[in-house]
């Protein structure tokens, strides 16, 4: 059976933010039927574009059969894992259309699915505007395999 590399971010800025992380990976491998291939070191960082406490923040690697949902399992699976930990908002925009941001318990973001690109109204892949989220291209950088920066060149120069 072929295998995909998903690559997320993890971040949370609520609580006790290493253990919500640790929560997360272990309910993400239940979900995805194995333990990570990679995690990067957790980091701190400064909310951005909104006021709030301090992240920490990761990325972390997992290879994983692919299935017949593809991403939006994934999606689908990833967000029931932040609903259970109990994250209840969900995208929200001002008037102009530009995203508001909130502090969260939990936020787990899919980076990469393999080598797609996927562009539908749930879904961006490669992640939208990470080349310019330190946050997410510093842990990131630390797990990417060749492979990935080969298929991704302009995230990775």
């Amino acid at each position: 059976m072929a295998t995909v590399n998903i690559y997320f971010s993890l971040g949370s800025n609520i609580g006790d933010r290493k253990k919500n992380i640790m929560e997360a990976l272990h309910r993400m491998d239940e979900a995805f039927g194995g333990h990570f291939v990679a995690l990067s070191e957790l980091i701190e960082t400064e909310p951005m574009g909104f006021v709030g406490g301090r992240f920490l923040n990761a990325a972390v690697l997992y290879r994983t059969s692919s299935s017949a949902g593809g991403a939006m399992d994934v999606l689908d699976k990833v967000k029931a894992i932040e609903s259970a930990m109990g994250r209840t908002d969900g995208p929200e925009y001002d008037a102009d259309g530009k995203r508001i941001y909130h502090s969260r318990i939990i936020d787990i973001d899919i980076l990469f699915y393999g080598n797609e690109r996927i562009d539908n109204e749930r879904l961006i892949i490669p992640h939208k505007d990470i080349e310019n989220r330190p946050f997410v291209m510093m842990p990131l950088k630390e797990i990417a395999e060749p492979s990935l920066k080969e298929a991704f060149p302009e995230y990775f120069e």
